[in-house]
């Protein structure tokens, strides 16, 4: 079924959702996921600024993402986590289509809501250009 699945993950509330049924759909099929998380390279060097150091920005984004470790970690699923630069939704596309993954799980809304707004969301930017299919969880 899904052996190998992507989970696009910011910390938001949507993706903390996003990884309960990454955590479900991982045990029911006995699947590898892989966390990815996107450093937003439009953002990088000013959140470096207002937090010191690279060491304080980096400690910040495992921060985020360690509501959705937990919920991997607690359902037994098997994981890893990878962070990658660049603008969220071509990065994920990139990532997905690069690794070859049987599926690709994000939230329907992340942390920028402006942004979004703007540009249109990350999910549906992905769910359009990658190669794999997509659930959005709401």
């Amino acid at each position: 079924m899904f052996k190998r699945i992507l989970l696009a993950s910011d910390g938001s509330k949507h993706a903390q959702r996003a990884a309960k049924t990454a955590a479900a759909l991982g045990n029911l099929a006995q699947s590898a996921v892989t966390v990815l998380y996107v450093i937003d390279s439009s953002a990088s060097k000013s959140d470096v600024l207002s937090k010191g150091s690279k060491e304080a920005v980096q400690a910040e984004r495992e921060r985020k993402l360690a509501s959705t470790c937990e919920i991997l970690n607690e359902n037994s699923v098997h994981f890893q986590t990878e962070f990658v630069r660049g603008d969220p939704g071509p990065s994920i596309v990139e990532f997905a289509n690069k690794n070859g993954y049987d599926l690709l799980i994000v939230g329907s809304r992340g942390l920028n809501s402006l942004q979004e707004m703007v540009l249109g969301s990350v999910s549906h930017k992905v769910a359009k250009r990658v190669n794999c299919p997509v659930m959005i969880v709401k």
